[in-house]
């Protein structure tokens, strides 16, 4: 519960029971303190190289719904960005300079070597977004316990998995 939520709630029960107030405190001092807490970026992550790394953020945020970190936007005196990350839910994604560390974009290469997946928590409106942004769909939207899921290329040919557990897709009437 929100600490703006469990102060509500202590101050109702306080105006009945002056010892809740005091039983509240340590609850609320908590979920304070969770907020608050400067959250741990992840502990891996993975670098996907792109020939052209404006036009691929601008991509993956229109189509796939990722945001950039701006304080890790790396530009060079030549005015060409370098790298940056993005971020979907808790999980980071950095976008590198084509060729850098030995990695090429699938644009090069004439294919992808690896996809990644990424959850999200409705893979169907997420698909028509996708669709929309001009994504080639690579597999549609299809059922493959445990997940609903979908495959998508972006402009340089990376391979993009979404997925949704299939506990999670509500059920037709």
């Amino acid at each position: 519960m929100r600490p703006v939520d469990l102060a509500k709630k202590l101050r109702r029960e306080a105006a009945f029971d002056p010892a809740a107030l005091e039983q509240g405190k340590a609850v609320l001092m908590s979920a304070i303190r969770q907020e608050v807490r400067p959250r741990r970026r992840p502990t891996v992550v993975p670098q996907v190289p792109y020939q052209d790394i404006g036009a691929a953020l601008t991509f993956l945020e229109l189509a796939f719904g990722f945001r950039e970190i701006s304080a890790t936007r790396l530009v060079g005196k030549d005015g060409v960005i370098h790298h940056a990350n993005v971020e979907f839910g808790d999980g980071m994604i950095g976008i590198g300079t084509q060729g850098a560390h030995g990695a090429v974009s699938p644009k090069i290469a004439g294919g992808a070597s690896q996809y990644i997946s990424v959850s999200v928590d409705d893979v169907d409106s997420h698909y028509r977004r996708a669709h929309a942004a001009g994504a080639r769909i690579a597999a549609g939207l299809h059922d493959e316990p445990p997940v609903r899921a979908y495959e998508a290329l972006d402009p340089e040919g990376h391979r993009w998995r979404f997925v949704q557990w299939m506990r999670e897709v509500p059920q037709s009437p």
